[in-house]
């Protein structure tokens, strides 16, 4: 008998600070050192003033909504995630930034309430609160019992894949790198003795080897091998031609499983490269922007719940299905109507370059068609 396919559940950012921090049963100070916002609570206030009152105190679970059904009946073998928060309550934000996001380590139980299993850290959020809060992540993370890719005490742990192992199927290595393109300051970067983010400097040939070198020195035979990239920017459905060639790259060098990428606020196309899945850019999953306007034709409200699933035995892509999300109330919906007609068209739309466009289910959710 032929081993079960190795599903995954994936999605892009999770920002559970600031507003949803502060809804939550333990929030930290909401002071904040943002140029146009001086409380988190104003925040709660921007969303309540779009989509209506927001209870008090939410439970842990209740910012996820309809994923959890979502998750439980995709029953994947590793739910991972994009964490875009630091969890500490150290008042000393990072010197000369705009934005910072932290939310309490009591209520990063939210993260165990949905059952991740494995955080990318690699973005330029992780470090919003200096080295103190980036102790308090990883140890909060660590007595979790979630495990976390892409930042670390030093260059050689912010480097080490988190492995999820599946018994006989092999296991599940996730390696996470954020790019100087999404925001990550160069002084965040991890050192031989340096606490910090594993950093890609550009999208090199000497980058890309760099990464293959750090994924052939720990895979296993029967690894399933995922890199999860913090890469450009917010907004624009541009993939540059050095992104496309690095993730290439990634499935022709470094024989990567799949490439996770993630940073824009929006959904961005698949591609499937020698039987290798390709996510650009998963958008955001959840976040405190309600209200907040601006790139409204982006939709970065609309999101994605991926669960592609592999081949156990060479990782290639069998399938993908998504399920359309909607943030509203600092929750994850499920999208309907009007909305995932939206995330069809423009799916469709930018996937055309790629080979990729989606068919509808009777059931809402989505699958990835593409050329074979």
């Amino acid at each position: 008998m032929s081993a079960a396919p190795v599903t995954l559940a994936l999605c892009g950012d999770v920002m559970t600070g600031r507003g949803i921090d502060q809804v939550l049963p333990h929030p930290c100070d909401p002071v904040l050192y943002e140029p146009s916002m001086e409380s988190a609570e104003g925040y709660v206030a921007l969303a309540e003033s779009a989509s209506g009152a927001i209870p008090r105190p939410m439970a842990l679970a209740d910012p996820w909504g309809d994923a959890l059904d979502e998750l439980e009946r995709a029953a994947p073998d590793a739910r991972i995630v994009n964490l875009e928060t630091a969890i500490t309550r150290s008042p000393s934000p990072w010197p000369g930034k705009m934005v910072h996001y932290r939310t309490s380590p009591e209520n990063a139980g939210l993260l165990a309430a949905a059952r991740i299993d494995v955080c990318s850290l690699a973005n330029n959020h992780v470090l919003d609160w200096g080295l103190r809060g980036l102790e308090e992540t990883l140890a909060r993370l660590d007595a979790l019992g979630i495990r976390h890719a892409g930042a670390g005490p030093d260059q050689r742990a912010a480097e080490a894949p988190a492995a999820v192992d599946l018994g006989a199927r092999g296991r599940i290595l996730v390696f996470a790198y954020g790019s100087a393109s999404s925001g990550v300051p160069e002084e965040w970067a991890a050192g031989p003795t340096r606490p910090g983010v594993a950093l890609l400097p550009d999208l090199s040939p000497a980058s890309l080897r760099h990464v293959a070198t750090r994924v052939a020195a720990e895979r296993r035979p029967g690894d399933r091998v995922v890199v999860s990239l913090h890469w450009g920017g917010n907004w624009g459905f541009e993939v540059s031609a050095a992104e496309r060639a690095f993730a290439h790259g990634l499935v022709d060098r470094a024989r990567v499983d799949l490439v996770h990428g993630h940073s824009s606020h929006h959904v961005k196309p698949a591609e499937v490269h020698r039987g290798r899945l390709i996510l650009y850019g998963c958008g955001d999953f959840l976040n405190d922007y309600e209200g907040i306007s601006g790139y409204e034709e982006y939709r970065g409200d609309l999101g994605l719940l991926y669960f592609p699933s592999l081949d156990p035995a060479s990782g290639a892509l069998l399938g993908l299905r998504m399920t359309p999300t909607r943030i509203r109330g600092f929750g994850v919906r499920r999208a309907a109507g009007k909305d995932v007609d939206w995330l069809v068209e423009t799916l469709d739309r930018e996937g055309r370059r790629f080979g990729t466009s989606v068919q509808r289910g009777a059931d809402g959710r989505l699958e990835l068609r593409w050329r074979r």
